[in-house]
């Protein structure tokens, strides 16, 4: 039944990998359900309150995407954007409640933008060097948050970064568990990536950096429509819905192409049942709101099941079991999400992956290859996917235009450079 539904065998996967690459890609991304609280909580938001929008959000959006849009990709509250979110209370003097207001109206207009054709002709209309420029992009951007979570890179005042203390209990372990990882990658040991990270967490439990608080809790109630819609209005607060949808959309659609191209799901270029997979971040923003937290996203974390061998729905499916399974289990993911070591050799490792598409950039071409190498550059060094997609939405219609090539670009690409270049002069989002 699995088999049909999802067409497992058909992707050339089985119900064990999908189980698997599902587990890998949660735990890679469940920090979130104590991380977004704990930014939104400093906005004024109740961390309880958020503990439950942001499972909530998580579970509608990544059940929408496994279950009818069926691509292995989990949605979730997304970093930075809940940033954004507290930078907005603290600066402008307004309510939570406001705030979340505009997040819902956002969500509203996402949900429109999502069934008409807008997305899908945006898809359709993004060149190939950019796609490949921001599958590339994320793959660094991802490998560089291992390396800093690892404790491998530190900041540094004089240098930006530099290399940390490889002494630190967390790094040596986080060094250990890449080196398990990468010797099991090797081998071709089904499950490697996961099987990767339970030999570290075993190793950091004996060592005594994994400690347990015991194991279940009950969850707490969850809040529905605590905002203040008339707030966003009597607050023109129109910019701030502006910011938030433009962020939001080329966020997760960036993290959904990039995904979707490393699993090879994308169909000649395109997104197939592209309307169905634009739903799953846009209710899950909406819902999201509704309950009490930030915008929701495509996760690039799922390039972590991906690289475990999720190709279907099912992936996406276990992921959002797994988050409900959470509101009982917060303790025991509270650990294991508050040690890095578990996860960050990981995300080394599918940042690796990623970089695949660099090979396919026509690099001798200077007005294809320029806008891909700042996308690549940007993302890691702004921390930001959306920054990157903007530099290279800008910089490839207006190459192409000076080079004399520019018949050559969609007309939507040289509206969402004008948009991008907008938006991040007078609306930036981070």
């Amino acid at each position: 039944m699995l088999n049909n539904y999802f067409g497992i065998k058909q992707h050339g996967s089985t119900v064990k990998t999908e189980v698997l690459a599902g587990v890998t890609t949660f735990l890679t991304m469940v920090y979130i359900v104590f991380v977004n609280p704990a930014i939104l909580s400093g906005a004024g938001v109740p961390f309880d309150q958020v503990f439950m929008a942001t499972i909530i959000a998580a579970v509608t959006g990544t059940l929408i995407m496994g279950l009818f849009a069926k691509y292995p990709i989990a949605v979730a509250p997304g970093m930075g954007l809940n940033a954004y979110f507290a930078g907005i209370v603290a600066t402008q003097g307004l309510t939570y409640q406001t705030v979340l207001g505009a997040v819902f109206c956002a969500g509203v207009l996402f949900i429109l933008l999502s069934v008409s054709n807008l997305r899908q002709m945006i898809i359709e209309a993004i060149p190939p060097t950019i796609k490949y420029g921001i599958t590339s992009g994320i793959g660094l951007f991802i490998a560089f948050l291992g390396f800093k979570q690892s404790g491998i890179i530190v900041a540094n005042e004089s240098t930006y970064v530099a290399l940390g203390d490889l002494t630190a209990p967390v790094t040596v372990l986080s060094i250990v568990g890449l080196a398990i990882t990468l010797v099991l990658m090797v081998r071709r040991v089904q499950g490697a990536l996961f099987f990767g990270m339970l030999i570290t967490a075993i190793i950091g439990y004996f060592c005594g950096m994994l400690k347990f608080d015991g194991f279940t809790s009950l969850p707490p109630a969850p809040v529905f429509f605590d905002l203040d819609l008339a707030g966003v209005f009597s607050n023109g607060l129109y910019a701030v819905i502006f910011s938030f949808l433009l962020v939001t959309i080329f966020d997760t659609t960036g993290t959904m192409l990039a995904v979707s191209e490393q699993a090879g799901l994308l169909k000649d270029g395109k997104f197939p049942r592209a309307k169905k997979a634009f739903l799953g971040d846009s209710i899950a923003t909406t819902v999201g709101a509704a309950f009490g937290t930030s915008p929701s996203t495509a996760y690039v974390e799922s390039s972590t099941g991906v690289a475990a061998g999720g190709r279907t729905g099912l992936t996406a499916v276990i992921v959002a079991g797994l988050f409900l399974i959470t509101m009982f289990f917060s303790p025991v993911v509270s650990a294991i999400s508050s040690l890095p070591a578990i996860t960050a050799p990981i995300l080394i490792i599918v940042g690796c992956f990623m970089m695949e598409g660099l090979s396919k950039i026509n690099w001798p071409s200077f007005d294809d290859a320029f806008p891909a190498f700042v996308i690549i550059l940007s993302m890691p060094l702004t921390s930001s996917i959306s920054t990157g997609i903007a530099f290279g939405f800008i910089t490839y219609p207006l190459l192409k235009l000076v080079s004399g090539n520019g018949k050559k670009v969609h007309p939507i690409i040289y509206i969402f450079g004008v948009i991008f270049l907008v938006q991040m002069i007078f609306f930036p989002s981070h």
